[in-house]
């Protein structure tokens, strides 16, 4: 390969070997300038992982409500109680956004000071009930957190609770960045790194599969950025429990904590160094709604094996002015996926393979399926 940082010469050997890159090296990657050699040994581990594979599910978003007790610094989602645009979901209104072709459900929402805990209970329930064959991906751990503020249901028993009454795993967000400094300045209400990474643990403890995110391109640093990936690959080497790395762009929206977006190049190094660092990760995600189609499919010759699902009615990245669609068809995802020369396999929210859609002209492709990637 030709590199034109001659820095990065010593890690491309250590990635050809499968030698763990050190936090040396991670600095190296976040800093160097030849983008498109961080893109093929990125690309290599991808390959090595998932070969020509790339993941994605029939998925819908729920935002139970947007009202929140919180008042992060660079949240556009959130109203409180009574303000014009706040709004709550009921049980019905959940369900009536769900079908049975889906595989899976992700719920977030605010901090909401008033719906019981029971009402969280009582909602998964009601899915399970009504779309038996839905997996629930629902609840940041700074909701899980929120529950023993508000409520005091501790972390192991309102997942212990959720998990009977239907959840199956938890999604990645609220991590932001693992930044005490962050956590002071931009979200000082909310749970913290360290609280993030308990309920994470705990979580995967009880058997809980979860997701890891980090919001990049703000007021962090790039050694913040490192201290986050590592703090999650020490996690990850602790349990392994973490299925899938979304690492996505701040949206300026009205808060804009910066002046401008950071550019398309720097999301793929996010996608790139995430692969090359979080070698005990199995899968790492184009998240569409942030970066777009047409640079979701670039990144998937930057070490994405992933990119998200359907989505349905995606509300929080949207109203920071994400301007990718609200929706993606099963039929537009696999479209997207070719264009970039890659073989969609649609996946259920465990990342079980359902199927693995052969190439135009109809023929299979070789590296076969297995049950849980």
């Amino acid at each position: 390969m030709l590199l034109r940082d001659v820095r990065l010469a010593p890690i491309w050997d250590k990635v050809q070997t499968g030698e763990r890159l050190s936090a040396a090296d991670g600095r190296v990657l976040l800093e160097t300038p030849d983008l498109l050699a961080l893109g093929r040994m990125a690309d290599f581990v991808k390959r090595q992982k998932s070969g020509d594979y790339v993941y994605f599910v029939l998925n819908r978003y729920i935002n139970p409500t947007n009202v929140c007790v919180l008042s992060c610094k660079f949240c556009d989602f959130a109203k409180k109680k009574g303000e014009p645009g706040a709004y709550e979901m009921s049980i019905e209104g959940v369900l009536a956004q769900l079908s049975d072709e889906l595989r899976e459900v992700h719920i977030v929402g605010g901090h909401h000071p008033d719906i019981p805990f029971e009402w969280y209970e009582d909602l998964l329930r009601a899915i399970k009930a009504r779309f038996p064959r839905i997996q629930i991906k629902a609840f940041t751990a700074a909701e899980i957190d929120y529950f023993w503020r508000r409520w005091r249901v501790s972390p192991e028993e309102s997942l212990a609770r959720l998990r009977s009454a239907g959840l199956d795993l938890l999604p990645g967000g609220g991590a932001e960045v693992f930044s005490e400094r962050l956590h002071r300045l931009l979200f000082p209400g909310k749970a913290s790194p360290a609280r993030w990474l308990e309920i994470h643990r705990l979580a995967h403890r009880m058997g809980i599969r979860s997701n890891a995110t980090m919001m990049f391109g703000h007021l962090e640093t790039l050694e913040e950025r490192l201290q986050h990936l590592l703090l999650l690959r020490e996690l990850q080497d602790e349990t392994g429990g973490f299925m899938t790395f979304i690492p996505f762009a701040y949206q300026l929206g009205t808060t804009r904590l910066v002046d401008r977006p950071t550019p398309p190049t720097d999301e793929l190094r996010m996608v790139a160094v995430a692969r090359l660092l979080l070698d005990n990760f199995p899968h790492v995600e184009a998240y569409w709604v942030t970066m777009g189609e047409d640079l979701a499919s670039v990144a998937l010759h930057f070490g994405a094996d992933d990119v998200n699902g359907t989505l349905g009615d995606e509300r929080i990245m949207h109203a920071a002015g994400a301007e990718s669609p609200a929706q993606l068809t099963r039929e537009r995802i696999v479209r997207m996926i070719r264009s970039a020369g890659r073989i969609p396999v649609e996946r259920d929210a465990l990342h079980n393979v359902i199927r693995v859609y052969a190439d135009e002209a109809g023929s299979c492709p070789m590296r076969s399926a297995t049950s849980r990637t």
